[in-house]
């Protein structure tokens, strides 16, 4: 990271109102804007979920076993995108908690098979009233029509940078 410092001679230079003035030129680049949106938005959802006792590692692992059904720690890697050798330590706090439960998989005994407890379903509900919360704290100056819009416009923009390259011509 590039740190700026401003000489003496500089500040002298600066208002002394206290205001803070961006370029235009900065303003306007949607990569800046994501970026600060990005960091506000990660430091209110992380705060909030440590408020209740949880990260949003625990609601990606409860949200897809409600959604998709038990799985192995390699399944809920990739659906959450959670590096296996965190999946481990993730599923032991759940665990811990009585929120998952590990089972062997009848097919293959090396393998658990991870399914949501009745008490993980009740975390997750939790977990999604506060993240509702959260939300409506964090896009408040947007009107529902706006709020909408602004998720689709995202995630069009997250697809399309997610998707798979296509294979090279031969």
């Amino acid at each position: 990271m590039i740190s700026v410092m401003t000489s003496r001679a500089e500040a002298a230079h600066m208002p002394d109102d206290g205001e803070i003035r961006t370029p235009d030129r900065l303003r306007g680049r949607a990569s800046r804007l994501l970026a600060h949106v990005s960091a506000q938005s990660d430091r209110l959802m992380t705060e909030g979920l440590a408020r209740a006792d949880a990260h949003r590692w625990h609601y990606a692992v409860l949200a897809s076993l409600q959604e998709f059904g038990p799985g192995s720690q390699a399944t809920l890697s990739r659906r959450t995108g959670i590096y296996r050798s965190d999946m481990v330590g993730i599923l032991n706090e759940l665990s811990e908690r009585g929120f998952v439960e590990r089972t062997p998989d009848p097919d293959d005994r090396r393998r658990n098979v991870i399914t949501i407890t009745a008490r993980g379903g009740r975390q997750l509900r939790r977990l999604d009233k506060l993240l509702d919360d959260l939300h409506e704290e964090l896009l408040t100056p947007l009107l529902p029509a706006e709020r909408e819009q602004f998720v689709r416009l995202l995630t069009r923009l997250h697809d399309h940078h997610t998707r798979p390259a296509p294979p090279p011509i031969a």
